[in-house]
């Protein structure tokens, strides 16, 4: 079995993250591999924000504020403790220009791919990563809290680490569960 099939059927998402992040290196090699992601006219449209030590607590209290009125002071503390879950933060955000046969969509798409590809690399550098999402995800509050542009949108925020401990396998569903030949 080729190595990088091996890294594909074994990933997995990491939601037990702690020290150390990837360093630099790491980080840099894991973006490279994220830019080789498929995109439609060579667009490149995605940025990341790269988020560690105090700007995790800062982006803590940008969840918290975002937090609907009414909310409880469990969840509005659960939201300003949801950054602390890893010593990293990726933000994969999609940055679709204007183009006449590539449609926004199209784009957004591989946004999403390069962040697949991204969390790929770094798990076969030895990291763990869980990629999450949820209604912060879509929060006009967070999105200009973080300086997205008014096309921008969050696909992920990308958490990275050190596995800090094993957790059991995932089912896996058969390929005949989701595959079939057309036409029959």
């Amino acid at each position: 079995m080729h190595s990088i099939t091996e890294a594909l059927l074994n990933r997995s998402s990491e939601p037990r993250l702690k020290a150390p992040a990837p360093p630099q290196d790491v980080l840099d090699l894991a973006l490279a591999c994220a830019a080789r992601a498929p995109d439609h006219a060579l667009l490149r449209p995605w940025r990341y924000l790269v988020i560690e030590g105090e700007g995790l607590e800062r982006l803590g209290e940008l969840f918290e504020a975002s937090a609907p009125a009414g909310a409880s002071d469990a969840q509005r503390q659960k939201l300003r403790k949801a950054p602390l879950r890893a010593p990293m933060v990726l933000v994969a955000i999609a940055s679709p220009v204007s183009h006449p046969k590539v449609p926004e969509y199209e784009q957004e798409y591989a946004c999403a791919a390069s962040a697949a590809y991204l969390v790929l690399a770094l798990q076969a550098e030895g990291y763990g990563a869980m990629w999450r999402s949820g209604e912060v995800s879509d929060n006009d509050q967070v999105c200009k809290g973080l300086g997205l542009g008014d096309r921008e949108s969050i696909v992920g925020f990308i958490y990275v680490g050190t596995v800090d401990s094993e957790k059991p396998p995932v089912p896996r569903p058969e390929i005949s569960e989701f595959t079939s030949r057309w036409p029959q």
